[in-house]
């Protein structure tokens, strides 16, 4: 206790950067008053220490000296950010707002990467901006955002460029002070120069060199050497996220660490001394951040190995969590923006974690498999286990079979990283090269198989709770799983056998309530549904995802704003196979859930595209396998035993521009499918004129009703309709405020049945023998009229 007493020491004083560091970067206007605070109480502090009683006192002067090292560690990050504020304001209070044109002429310092769906991102530093005639001069961070093409020849770190756009405040406590959302591709005026220069070269080189083998392996290869995940696909990054080994193409201290110990090995073979092999493995270090680029985090991952290394340097291993500490404190000060990055808090808990934690899990472990077996399944627990609390607070569900993917790709990954490096090292051997590449693909092939399998497996993704209540929840659950797994001993005191027993109810306790939950979210989630439905509104917040079934043929109308809140929905009808899928407009509430769909659906019916990111969304649907049309009034086609119409937008009309009131409208009906007419987000002009045209063919048993039961409606649209049964796909608690009450009073004054999924959840319909039968999740209300074709029932 004693020994762990010792290495957790400097804990407190990466704890005292941080928490400086993230106050001052989320409220700058503090930093100067707090750095003069804490250096006078670390002057303070030094002066104590020249009280000879309190030099006497051994524990109390260790108290002090930590304390005098935390105060001065965070008054020096605080001093950071005040020395950075007056160039950050100035920059943050030029007129950008309102969407204004601005240029802005800056020096890349990020790689380009993926940023959402239809959007690259990169880290630059401006130089200057200019608004209007006025050209400022700044040096600042910023984050440049741009459509999401092949980009810009040279455009990579190092680059100088120009981009022409508008500009928005960055988030609080953000590195970058604005965000410039560029208006087309950026101009390289300059290209990376000299190492940069080479160093872009070689990545590009690999990349290229992989492109030729079958995927998914080749996009994952420079990934899993260099970082470099340009060529990674969106369907492949969702399944290494859902696996979690997603952290095998970031460069992480791991890389950074088997790059150090091959140096380290070669200069042991060469009979260097210890010295001199950690001399070679900093100066392979240093090369390997020059290549992968010198970006935060990877200079983050660098600092950790390199931290690492000093423990082996001082012949302390055991000291590494104190050294680890220590190395925080100082990245916060030289970056005390790093406070709110949740990749620096994963690798920092990740990094301390395998020190602390590991060597018990492999002890406890062995009690019930081969030591070998032990050994290597506590590495990625002790990662799991530490690093799961905090990625809830990104997705708030936990990968239940992680830590058994993990250990299947654990030996595959620096095989990978190896070989890969290798092969980009090879580039001015191009034979070499590509004969590297191919050996190197073999074990990115496996990781990339792995992921993909794990991923698909049912109950893959347990459901938890978000925010800190999922943090709080799951960290003392690890806590308790890792208790359970460590054991106690035969003669362990009675407090210590009543912890453990405590602690093995939590998890029993939790693995059967989670086990409930995975099989209600998969293979049992059929069974809370009525089995007989036709027509059913998903339950995915603010926005549309409307399923029609006939004959086992499946139509979904829009997608939501979120593809995991659409998969759940499928997963719960036991579909994974759309035949028609209609795009009604490209609005995120009716469109931003279409990822869950890529690879499942036959056929595209969608309205006019208003933007290049709706275009891309088409091609990366029609690449998936899907036949896109554009939709217009008069197209037919049939759905198992039902038919469909469109009934609006009319083919070439300029009368209204892309977006709500241009949206698909399509009458359903035939088979088992009662007559149902899904209106997208028509306002009530629109509305008016779909009603001039003398499409409809009522009356209809359902109406999806328009945006979401807004108050721009035509009430005389509803009265010609004629409907039994309202559906009002909506969110709880929007700050629209919709369903608004005058458009369900009409709807209710017309007779009919109002089911919503904000109050009643998932939203059934079906009809059997001409009787219209109406299931509500949460809520059974009662029915308005009989239908035209029998009587409406309230299912349970």
């Amino acid at each position: 206790m004693n020994r762990l007493r010792r290495r957790l020491r400097l804990v407190p004083v990466a704890g005292v950067a941080w928490i400086a560091a993230g106050w001052t970067t989320a409220v700058p206007d503090s930093a100067a008053a707090v750095a003069a605070v804490m250096w006078v109480a670390t002057t303070v502090g030094v002066f104590a220490l020249l009280v000879p009683k309190l030099r006497a006192h051994r524990t109390t002067r260790i108290c002090v000296v930590l304390g005098v090292i935390s105060l001065s560690l965070g008054a020096a990050t605080a001093s950071t950010v005040a020395l950075a504020q007056p160039a950050r304001q100035a920059a943050a209070q030029l007129p950008t707002g309102g969407g204004r044109a601005l240029t802005v002429d800056a020096t890349v310092v990020g790689k380009v990467e993926p940023w959402g769906s239809d959007r690259l991102a990169f880290d630059a530093i401006a130089d200057a901006i200019t608004i209007g005639p006025d050209r400022h001069p700044v040096a600042v961070p910023i984050t440049v955002l741009l459509p999401r093409t092949d980009g810009a020849p040279g455009l990579d770190i190092g680059a100088a460029v120009e981009v022409d756009g508008t500009a928005a405040p960055a988030d609080p406590g953000a590195r970058a002070v604005l965000e410039v959302i560029a208006a087309r591709s950026v101009t390289v005026v300059r290209e990376p120069l000299g190492l940069l220069a080479a160093t872009s070269a070689l990545r590009h080189g690999l990349v290229a060199s992989a492109s030729g083998l079958p995927e998914p392996g080749a996009g994952l290869l420079p990934g899993l050497a260099v970082g470099d995940t340009s060529a990674v696909a969106d369907e492949l990054d969702a399944d290494m996220k859902a696996s979690s080994l997603s952290h095998l193409t970031a460069v992480s201290g791991a890389n950074c660490a088997l790059v150090v110990g091959l140096a380290f090995g070669a200069a042991a073979l060469c009979g260097a001394g210890r010295a001199h092999r950690v001399v070679s493995g900093v100066a392979a270090l240093a090369g390997f951040v020059v290549l992968v680029s010198p970006e935060p985090s990877v200079v983050r991952a660098a600092v950790m190995a390199a931290a690492a290394m000093l423990a082996v340097l001082l012949g302390r291993t055991g000291a590494g969590i104190a050294i680890v500490a220590l190395a925080v404190a100082v990245i916060l000060v030289v970056d005390p923006w790093l406070a709110g990055s949740l990749g620096f808090a994963l690798s920092t808990v990740a990094t301390a974690s395998l020190l602390l934690f590991a060597r018990p899990l492999a002890s406890g472990l062995a009690r019930w498999m081969p030591h070998p077996l032990a050994l290597a399944l506590s590495v990625p627990l002790a990662a799991q286990l530490a690093c799961g609390p905090l990625i809830v607070l990104i997705t708030p569900v936990t990968p239940l079979y992680g830590v058994v993917a993990n250990l299947l790709a654990a030996p595959a990954a620096p095989v990978a990283t190896v070989v890969g490096l290798a092969a980009c090292l090879a580039l001015p051997l191009p034979l070499l090269q590509s004969g590297l590449a191919v050996i190197a693909w073999l074990p990115a092939a496996w990781i990339a198989g792995t992921a993909t399998t794990f991923a698909a497996l049912p109950g893959n993704a347990v459901p938890w709770l978000d925010g800190w209540a999922g943090v709080a929840t799951l960290a003392g659950l690890g806590l308790a799983l890792g208790l359970v797994i460590v054991g106690v001993g035969a003669h362990a005191r009675a407090w210590r056998r009543r912890l453990h027993g405590s602690a093995a109810f939590v998890v029993a306790t939790v693995v059967g309530v989670s086990t409930g939950s995975a099989a209600l979210g998969s293979v049992a989630a059929p069974f809370t549904v009525p089995s007989a439905w036709a027509v059913a509104a998903c339950d995915i917040g603010q926005g549309d995802a409307v399923l029609v079934r006939s004959e086992g043929h499946v139509a979904l109308i829009d997608t939501g704003p979120d593809p995991a809140l659409l998969e759940s929905c499928l997963i719960r009808f036991g579909l994974t196979r759309i035949d028609l899928l209609v795009l009604t407009h490209f609005d995120v509430d009716h469109a931003g859930g279409a990822q869950a769909v890529l690879g499942r659906v036959a056929t595209v019916l969608h309205g006019p595209p208003g933007d290049v990111s709706d275009t891309g969304l088409l091609q990366r649907l029609e690449t998936s396998g899907a036949t896109v049309h554009s939709a217009s009034t008069g197209m037919t086609g049939t759905l198992g035993g039902a038919r469909w119409r469109v009934l609006w937008p009319r083919e070439g009309s300029k009368a209204f521009p892309p977006g709500n009131d241009s949206g698909v409208v399509v009458d359903l009906r035939g088979g088992s499918v009662p007559s149902s007419v899904y209106l997208a987000d028509l306002s009530g002009a629109a509305q008016r004129s779909l009603l001039a045209t003398g499409e409809l063919r009522p009356p209809y048993d359902v109406v999806k009703v328009a945006h979401h039961g807004s108050a721009d409606q035509h009430p005389a649209l509803y009265a010609q309709l004629g409907a039994s049964v309202a559906i009002v796909p909506v969110g709880a608690g929007n700050r629209y405020g919709h369903p608004r009450s005058e458009t369900l009073a009409f709807l209710g004054d017309a007779g009919m049945s109002i089911a919503r999924t904000d109050t009643d959840g998932v939203v059934a319909v079906w009809q059997v023998d001409g009787m219209l039968s109406v299931w509500r999740e949460r809520a059974v209300a009662p029915v308005a009229r009989a239908p035209p074709t029998g009587v409406v029932g309230g299912a349970r």
